[in-house]
């Protein structure tokens, strides 16, 4: 099972295109669930309008996330009247869907795990101290460590402190994400306006089927080389 963390945005664009994303964000969810595509919904940023989404953060879980995204990462258009300005000239609005790179989720394996045994302290006399019973466990791809002295035994220790270590690196990826959506906000700036990857039309939100076999194309270069043969 695969994991990507994709961004739905309105960009810098007007409170049409907040309205567009609240819109696509269904379809979308509707597509995810059809391919059998699990998700979480990480962060929503709603628009100033009621009904309206300025962005939106998802996390996939699933097979083939790559093929399927391929028809959704870039730039998407609607083609429709305002529902806020009615007699707004402007017919074509765009939004963008990304994937969001810079995020990363660690996990957990044991041989990414330094232990350390050292001497309890605290209550319990003087055999606390002579026994190294406590376990200071590091993750060393994220720096993140654990001090265990619960028990006496070592082993319960070590089994805590890689539990506890679970949860901290689950803190450390809410923390590393919550980053990458805030360096992700040049999304919003950057807005590509051309060649769209999907198409949408009427309040209905309609697709535009487009030709992604590229026969007419070929045909064409077929006709161009057969004249220059002539």
């Amino acid at each position: 099972m695969k994991t990507k963390i994709i961004q739905l945005t309105s960009a810098k664009g007007p409170v049409e295109c907040a309205w567009v994303v609240a819109k696509i964000l269904k379809l979308f969810l509707k597509e995810l669930t059809g391919n059998k595509i699990a998700y979480e919904i990480l962060h929503k940023e709603d628009g100033l309008e009621n009904g309206t989404v300025q962005s939106v953060t998802i996390k996939l879980k699933g097979k083939e996330l790559s093929e399927f995204l391929e028809g959704w990462l870039g730039t998407i258009q609607w083609i429709g009247t305002s529902t806020f300005r009615k007699y707004h000239k402007r017919k074509n609005w765009f939004i963008g869907c990304y994937e969001l790179h810079q995020y990363q989720q660690k996990t957990i394996s044991e041989s990414e795990i330094q232990f350390q045994a050292i001497r309890s302290s605290g209550a319990g006399g003087q055999h606390v101290n002579k026994v190294s019973s406590a376990i200071r466990a590091k993750h060393i791809p994220t720096g993140v460590q654990v001090l265990v002295m619960d028990n006496r035994s070592q082993h319960q220790n070590k089994k805590i402190a890689i539990e506890r270590l679970k949860e901290k690196i689950a803190d450390y990826n809410t923390g590393q994400l919550k980053e990458a959506i805030k360096s992700e906000w040049e999304n919003h700036l950057n807005l590509e306006r051309g060649n769209p990857v999907r198409i949408f039309t009427g309040s209905d939100f309609k697709q535009n089927k487009r030709d992604k076999s590229f026969k007419t194309k070929r045909n064409q270069l077929k006709t161009d080389l057969r004249k220059q043969l002539e």
